[in-house]
Parts: structure tokens; C-alpha cells; sequence
């Protein structure tokens, strides 16, 4: 009766976890909403950026992103979209990695197509 049970779990486990490819872990459905920074790209500031880029910047960070300003300069002036998305690990932000959820860069970079709307 043992070997039944793990059988089963084996088949379980076999056909349940699988994925056909990377395709199916992330979001292709295009962004139709406005992207502005007081809904969308302050909260993955928050959570993914002030913990070195906080006012004042800490473990090396050159600037602030804790306001509307200093994330648009960066988006402008910095190179902050080319850091979030670079492949290369010695650039890429958040430092150590992993890179950003796909979906949060969909946000960030229509953001930028929308203008860089505060509200």
C-alpha cells in the first residue's frame, strides 16, 4: 500500500509542476491604463529600491529615490530604466538581483511612455 501512495504522489508531482515554457510564468497582457508614480512606480520604489535609495542614500547608493522628482531625474538623467533592466549583474538594480518581476518593468517603462505622470 506504501508504494501505491508514493506512486501517486510521484504522478502528482510529475504532472502538477511543470511549466512548458518561460512563456507561461509571465504577463503579456498590455498595460491600458495611465501609469502614474503616485499609484503604481512609488510602490515599487518602496519595495524594491529605498532600502539603499533612501533619503540619505546608503551602502554606496549615489541618490535618493523616495520622491516623485528624484525618480523622474533618474528615469531622465541616470539611466534608471537601462539599470533595471540591464543583463549585465555588475549594473543591475536592485544590487545583488534578482532582476525585477517583468510585470513591474511593463510598469516602469510605460511610465515613461505616458510621460512621467505624478498623478
Amino acid at each position: 500500500m506504501k508504494l501505491t501512495y508514493t506512486s501517486i504522489l510521484a504522478l502528482l508531482l510529475l504532472f502538477n509542476c511543470s511549466n512548458d515554457s518561460e512563456d507561461d510564468l509571465t504577463d503579456d497582457t498590455p498595460i491600458t491604463e495611465t501609469i502614474t508614480y503616485n499609484e503604481h512606480i512609488k510602490s515599487i520604489m518602496d519595495n524594491n529600491c529605498i532600502n539603499c535609495h533612501s533619503n540619505p542614500p546608503v551602502n554606496g547608493a549615489p541618490m535618493a529615490l523616495t520622491t516623485y522628482e528624484t525618480v523622474k531625474e533618474s528615469m531622465l538623467n541616470r539611466n534608471l530604466f537601462g539599470r533595471i533592466t540591464t543583463d549585465n549583474t555588475a549594473l543591475l538594480m536592485p544590487v545583488g538581483g534578482p532582476k525585477l518581476p517583468q510585470n513591474l518593468i511593463d510598469q516602469v517603462e510605460q511610465w515613461e511612455t505616458d510621460g512621467l505622470l505624478e498623478e
